[in-house]
């Protein structure tokens, strides 16, 4: 040990290896670096977002990949914003028929979440989602619009509340590829879609408080 005080052994330096030359330490991290790269570059999947990356077949949600967000007018003096942290949601993609490709999507209405968990509890009561009555909101596809190369039209059936009306999402298709690190190939999408929660029966306060409501979704679906 190095000497820090009286009566300490003293470290003997002369007995060390000397050190690496500095250029040859340079070319070891050097390869380190690249190593590194070549790596990463493996693990990086090659997303496409064309038509063919879209591959058909049976998809399942992979939840830690999801996010579920809505956005509300408060008063006039901000938009509100809330996300529901439990939800799953399946994709059944047909290429040679992509308007007849299924969606189903299941969302608990007690994973609410919000920065004041009081305020989250209050949402999750009478008067607004009421999770005890209406546990689950269920959205099934009933079509499919291709609107361009990467987009299109989910139209479908939403139950919220109790209450069940037709909802369209807005989808961008971001691209798919096969993924090392889940072992699965997987497709991305980001959605958006305007729903009035009055016609859901959800009509409290509405006024100062926006009827309309911007759900937000971004999602990566895996397939085998």
């Amino acid at each position: 040990m190095r000497e820090i005080g009286a009566g300490r052994a003293r470290l003997d330096l002369s007995a060390r290896e000397p050190a690496m030359p500095s250029h040859l330490l340079k070319s070891a991290f050097a390869a380190l670096a690249l190593s590194l790269a070549g790596c990463a570059a493996l693990l990086t999947p090659d997303v496409e977002a064309t038509p063919e990356a879209l591959r058909p077949g049976a998809y399942e949600l992979d939840t830690a990949h999801a996010a579920l967000v809505f956005k509300i007018g408060h008063m006039g003096f901000s938009d509100f914003v809330g996300r529901f942290d439990d939800f799953d949601a399946s994709l059944d993609f047909d290429a040679e028929n992509p308007e007849s490709t299924r969606l189903e999507a299941i969302v608990d209405m007690t994973s609410l979440n919000l920065p004041d968990k009081d305020f989250a509890a209050t949402l999750m009561g009478p008067g607004w989602f009421d999770a005890e009555a209406y546990p689950q909101a269920i959205f099934r596809s009933t079509g499919i619009e291709v609107t361009g190369e990467a987009t299109g039209r989910v139209t479908g059936d939403l139950t919220l509340h109790g209450q069940t009306h037709p909802v369209s999402l807005e989808v961008t298709f971001n691209g798919g590829a096969n993924d090392t690190l889940r072992g699965a190939y997987v497709t991305g999408f980001s959605a958006t879609a305007t729903i009035n929660r009055s016609d859901f029966g959800i009509s409290k306060f509405v006024g100062p408080v926006s009827d309309e409501v911007e759900l937000i979704i971004e999602v990566e679906f895996m397939r085998e």
